[in-house]
């Protein structure tokens, strides 16, 4: 429990240190964010848990492929804010579509024999 209680608290730390940094200086904010550092983590924490190459590998073939597909969340929301659409429904809307296009993702990848 105490292990969980670390990870838990790390990670929010890291977040948290964004969301405060973006308060005053939103570009720098944005590129704490957009650091792969909860994939960093999560492999950290993957690796203590269970040391497998296999798994491993297969976790972060995984994860490059769920990263292209919420990309356009990033142009989306702007866009809608910019034309006058709420945060919440515009971050709804953001959301549906990563959803969606991660469904795609996984069925065009499945035609090419890369299960996720």
């Amino acid at each position: 429990m105490y292990y969980l209680a670390v990870k838990a608290i790390v990670s929010g730390i890291l977040i948290a240190a964004a969301s405060e940094v973006a308060k005053r200086y939103p570009g720098f904010g944005a590129l704490i964010a957009s650091l792969p550092v909860v994939s960093v983590l999560g492999m950290i924490w993957l690796w203590h848990d269970r040391p497998d190459a296999m798994n491993m590998a297969a976790h972060a073939q995984a994860t490059f492929w769920f990263v292209l597909p919420s990309l356009p969340l990033f142009l989306l929301i702007p866009v809608l804010l910019r034309h006058g659409i709420g945060f919440w429904p515009a971050l709804a809307a953001g959301c549906c579509l990563t959803v969606l296009l991660y469904i795609a993702m996984v069925l065009a990848l499945r035609r090419f024999g890369i299960a996720l």
